[in-house]
Formats: C-alpha cells, structure tokens, sequence
C-alpha cells in the first residue's frame, strides 16, 4: 500500500488545527474572554443536588453553571464524577427539571477597589443595594495560599481598642488572631461593633456569615453607625443563602482584607461567625460525599478553618498586617465542641462571652478568668504583667468562694486574698465595662481598683 505523505500531513495539520482550536475556546471560556459558551445538560435532581452531564472534562471545582430552566439561576459546582458534575444550587431548584441547559462560568477573579469602603457587598463582591461596582486593576483569586512561613513578620505593637478589658487583660497585637466565644444573645454582634468603631485600624472588613437580614441591616445602621461604616466594607450572606454562597461571601471578605493589606495597610477583619461558615462548609462537603466524623462534621473542617485563618495575620515584608477577630457560636456554652475545639487551637487568644454575667447586666459579659490572650507577656511591661497577676489572683479567689459569699457562709477573716477579693470586686465589674482613650490609660484605672479604699482615701487627703 502506497501511503501519500502530503496528504497525510494535511490531515495531521487539520486534526492539529482543530485541537489547536478546540483548546483556544475551552481557554477563552475559562478566561471569559471568549464569545463561546460551553453547556451540558442536567440529568437529575436530587437531594439538593444538581446531575449535569457533558461538562466532566471542562469543569474545576469552584465554577459556576447557569441552570436555563423556567427561571434562570446559578450553582457551583463541588464535585466531579466519572460521567457527570455536582452543583449546589444559588436558589430553590423550582421549575428545574433534567434536559435544562447549564452554561459554564469559569470561576472569576475578584478585582477590590478602594471605592468599596463605606458600602456592603454580597457573597459575589456586588453591592448589595443593586448599583453599579467599581472594580480595581489588580485581579485576585478567592482562594490563595497565605504567606510564606520564613516571609512572614511576628506580631506587631499593642493596640489601643478604648475598651479596659482588651487593653490590660486581653491585649490584642497588630496581626493578632483571637477568638469571641458566645452563645446566642451574650451581646457577640455589640461587642463586635464596638471594636470595629474604636479599635486601632487603616481599614476594617466585616463579614457577616449566616445572620438574619434584619440583624445584618441593625448591625450596619445602628451598631456600626455613620462612624464605623466610614473605615469599613462589609460583607454579607444572610441565614437563607445557600452553603456555598455563605462559603463565597468569606472567602471574598478574606481576599478584601488581603488586598488592602497589600497596600501597606493595617486591616481589622471582623467574621461573624467562623461556626456559619463551617457548617457551610459541612453542608457541602456532605452533599459531595465526604464522609462525615465527629457530629457530622467531615475530616477536611480543620483545614479549610485553618486555611481561612493563615491567611491572616501579619503580612510579609512591605506589606501591611491583618488583625483578625472570630466570633464562635457556641451551643450551650460547650467550649469543647467541635468547632470551638478547633478554632481555639489554631487562633493566638480566646475571649469568652459567658450568659450568666450577661443575665446580670454586664457589659461586655466577658468571663476574664476563661479568656486568654497569647500575646501576654509580651505585650506589657513587667509591672504591667505584675498587675494583671494580682487581678486575675483577686478574680480567681471571689469565683472560688462566690457560692458561700453569696449564701452569707463566708466569714470575713477567713482568707485575706478572699477579704481583699470581696473588697474590690464591685469595682473590678465597672472596670470591665469601662473606656479608655489607651492602653496606659487603662493600666492606671485598674492600678486604681486595685487599690483598697480606705488607702484611696489616704492619698486623696494627702
């Protein structure tokens, strides 16, 4: 058989043309620079789970498709099977029904813009009010790795927070990540916009990850006010919003703070709450098949928790820092439950809410004995950890003994740290409660509780 070379190298130029062009759409599509569209067909629905087949090979995890049914809507998708992809759905998967189209969306890149600050965002960086968003030059993926270990700086100088607590007992440093766990209704949300008002920052970024739509609106009207909204973008994906829109709406919060952290910045991040996102994330993993372990939660929780939280801190040389405060929901007060577990042990202090001091009117309802910052000792002067020893001392010494003070079985002369304990401690709970323009400010307020009254008024009359 006589093979005719010329004709056979027209046939491989051809089929390496069309590869070649087939691989031009595909990337086109992916970079959404390309007029094309790339569409498979949904197969079945079920169990909040969407089938689509004819996008195996095209599809990553993260993409978007756009369900053409009876009503347009979106989904993501976070599996990949042998003959077809799984997406979770935006919205309720009424009127959907197999044969629907489901356009690909290759996952975008986020472009922040300094014009963001003052405004609240959704889970997909769009204002939440319907106007037109700016976008900056700089595009940004949603989910990159935080800085080098050998890149990145150690905690930075003590921040004034004009709240007593945080400026003595529980210090937080430039590039600090703590933790506020509470139960529902401690005063968490109050207690966060406080910080996001008074807190030493350039910029604050607010996520608000499974709130009701009315606490989001109190929160950045009231809470928040004029004052805090003027340093602050806030991102919100509220309790009825799907799991990975709620999963988006942090990770784009995150890619906000690194952005201004990048301009040399200091962020303040406020999440509430790491627990929302977790089950977020949860909710997905479960639905792709992962198998689930300690209350339902699957092996990967721990790492995309940690993964969120290495993203901030203090930044490399030249960049900015980005100090970090999460909030925990805690159910029942249960410090040991899975997700307070974990983030206790990643963060660098936890701050915890206790309901029985908020019962008594108390605020914040911090419980200083729980809460611990790991930026001490560091973080103050010798006489400055001399005074919070003896504090914590007193307050150790009244909880211990709080049951028989209480009943009248405590006589007084039993044990002088108990007696000076009795002593100060109306005035330790107002300190709690107190402001302070700084952090020596603070220290001298609490050098003065400290001190018993009747030495008070000795040198007051000198």
């Amino acid at each position: 058989m006589k093979i005719n070379f010329k004709v056979e190298n027209k046939l491989n130029w051809c089929v390496n043309l069309m590869n070649m062009k087939f691989n031009d759409i595909v990337n086109g599509v992916a970079a959404g620079t390309s007029a094309y569209q790339l569409w498979g067909s949904v197969v079945a629905i079920e169990r909040g789970v969407i089938h689509i087949a004819g996008l195996r090979s095209l599809a990553r995890i993260g993409d978007r498709v756009e369900i053409h049914g009876q009503v347009s809507s979106f989904g993501e998708i976070i599996a990949i099977r042998d003959e077809f992809v799984l997406a979770m759905p935006d919205s309720s998967m009424n009127g959907m029904s197999p044969g629907d189209r489901a356009y690909l969306h290759a996952s975008k890149e986020v472009r922040p813009s300094n014009a963001w600050v003052g405004n609240v965002m959704n889970c997909d960086g769009v204002y939440a009010d319907g106007q037109l968003t700016p976008q900056g030059e700089r595009a940004m993926m949603l989910n990159p790795l935080g800085p080098s270990i050998t890149g990145r700086r150690g905690l930075g100088e003590r921040l004034n927070t004009r709240m007593a607590p945080f400026d003595t007992f529980l210090p937080i440093c430039k590039g600090q990540r703590i933790g506020l766990f509470a139960g529902s209704g401690v005063g968490k949300s109050m207690l966060v916009g406080e910080l996001a008002k008074g807190m030493e920052a350039d910029i604050v970024i607010v996520a608000l990850i499974g709130e009701r739509s009315r606490e989001v609106r109190e929160f950045v009207t009231e809470i928040l006010g004029a004052e805090g909204r003027a340093r602050a973008v806030v991102f919100a994906s509220t309790c009825e919003e799907p799991a990975p829109s709620k999963r988006r709406c942090a990770l784009m919060a995150i890619t906000a703070a690194e952005y201004f952290r990048d301009q040399g910045l200091h962020v303040l991040l406020l999440f509430d709450s790491i627990t929302r996102f977790a089950d977020a994330h949860r909710e997905i993993a479960l639905t792709a098949g992962e198998t689930p372990s300690l209350r339902a939660y699957p092996p990967s929780t721990f790492r995309a928790i940690a993964s969120l939280a290495e993203r901030t801190g203090p930044g490399a040389q030249g960049s900015g820092d980005i100090t970090a405060i999460f909030s925990v929901l805690v159910a029942g007060s249960d410090m040991d439950e899975p997700v307070a577990d974990m983030v206790r042990s990643i963060l660098d202090g936890h701050v915890v809410l206790d309901r029985e001091i908020s019962e008594r009117g108390r605020f914040p309802a911090i419980n200083i004995r729980r809460s611990v910052s790991r930026s001490l000792p560091k973080a103050a002067s010798d006489d400055e950890n001399a005074l919070l020893a003896e504090a914590r001392v007193l307050i150790s010494a009244y909880d211990d003994a709080s049951a028989m003070i209480q009943t009248g079985l405590y006589a007084t002369g039993s044990d002088p740290v108990i007696d000076r304990a009795i002593d100060v401690w109306p005035r330790l709970e107002g300190f709690v409660s107190e402001q302070a323009e700084s952090c020596a400010v603070s220290f001298e307020k609490l050098k003065t509780t400290l001190t018993p009254p009747s030495q008070s008024e000795d040198e007051s009359d000198l």
